[in-house]
């Protein structure tokens, strides 16, 4: 039997990792500034979550959500209490496409509404309505193709604010990413946050604050949405959550009632699921990485910014990403392939950068040496 082929695949085994490298099977070093896809957010193989996880699969690693699971509990405890939301609830699932869809049938079973507000080069992963929402024709199948989603433009308060006058009446939700990802690392502004909060609160809607990559700490707050100084009605989670275990979840304001059977999941929220995103919120209280992500991201961004060959210096904290001109469009792969440093892209031009929170500024000299010499060889 053949894998089915969708990824292009870098011929790279990797085969250990420790904070932030990795190593393949041939002994070869890599810096790694991707995180694979911004999920490692503790650095690979941290001892304090190797320890979690091994000392929970010693008791039991899965029962179904039919018995009392204390973990999840206690994560709903350590994760309203880092992300100042104690009073909202916790739904748990695996990943972050299930925690989208989830939040929009929430809204919708709350609203009773079908029409979902989605923007331009919006990514908000691949189940049937998520996909839906998400800005690429080329993944959307014919079934999953509907009348209830639609795209406006990214930051565009006044489309945004019509849209609303003629059918804010329909609008089950506003799902927005606080800096999209996929779509090449663009900010959110503060004033079309704080529109999205004013519309949904004026039409009786649900802000749903996407926050699989944007969130978990790695713009330096813990959701980005944070920068606006606006509270969203569900925010989605997964990616960093779990530093590479799969899990995935949406907190819910507490206006927003469950009942019994709304949602369901088989393996969300099971006790290594837990253990594994217990340990990570741990560590960011250990070691202070919100303020890590923030301070070491700002020099990250600073030190780019005095590259004058590189475009578009943007992002916030630790989820940054630049421009590469034309004469420069090797420097991604010459990075991996010459100096065995990973990083992101978005097409056509974009390199992101998303590396684990407790990255430190040796990490960074060493990207930037290696940016400096590829682009010195030209």
């Amino acid at each position: 039997m053949n894998l089915f082929d969708v990824y292009p695949i870098n011929n790279i085994a990797v085969t250990k990792g420790e904070g932030s490298y990795v190593w393949d099977d041939k002994g070869q070093r890599y810096l790694d500034f991707y995180g694979g896809h911004a999920v490692i957010s503790i650095g690979h193989s941290h001892p304090h979550y190797v320890t979690k996880i091994t000392g929970q699969l010693n008791q039991i690693g899965f029962y179904s959500n039919s018995i009392v699971i204390p973990q999840q509990k206690e994560l709903a405890s350590k994760l309203g209490q880092i992300s100042g939301k104690e009073d909202y609830q916790l739904f748990l699932c695996n990943s972050g496409a299930e925690a989208n869809e989830n939040a929009m049938k929430l809204a919708s079973f709350h609203t009773g509404r079908k029409k979902v507000i989605a923007f331009e080069k919006a990514f908000h992963g691949r189940t049937s309505l998520a996909v839906s929402a998400t800005d690429n024709p080329k993944i959307i199948a014919p079934v999953n193709e509907t009348n209830n989603i639609v795209f406006l433009p990214f930051n565009d308060v006044l489309q945004l604010e019509q849209y609303f006058s003629e059918y804010g009446n329909e609008v089950a939700a506003v799902i927005v990413e606080g800096i999209q990802g996929v779509g090449g690392i663009h900010l959110a502004s503060i004033a079309f946050l704080k529109s999205i909060r004013a519309l949904c609160t004026q039409y009786n809607a649900v802000y749903i604050a996407d926050s699989i990559q944007c969130g978990y700490g790695r713009s330096g707050k813990f959701f980005s949405h944070d920068y606006a100084g606006v509270a969203a009605d569900i925010y989605s989670m997964a990616k960093g959550m779990g530093n590479g275990f799969p899990i995935g979840g949406i907190i819910i304001a507490p206006h927003i009632k469950p009942w019994h059977g709304m949602l369901g999941t088989t393996f969300g929220g099971n006790h290594l699921a837990c253990a594994a995103a217990i340990a990570v919120l741990e560590v960011f209280e250990d070691e202070r990485l919100l303020s890590n992500a923030s301070i070491v991201g700002a020099y990250l961004k600073s030190e780019l910014l005095k590259i004058n060959e590189l475009k578009n210096v943007r992002g916030e904290g630790l989820m940054l990403g630049f421009d590469v001109p034309e004469e420069y469009e090797q420097l991604r792969k010459n990075l991996l392939e010459q100096h065995f440093i990973f990083t992101g892209e978005a097409k056509p031009n974009t390199i992101r950068l998303l590396p684990a929170l407790n990255i430190n500024t040796t990490h960074v000299d060493e990207l930037i040496n290696a940016i400096r010499k590829e682009i010195s060889l030209k």
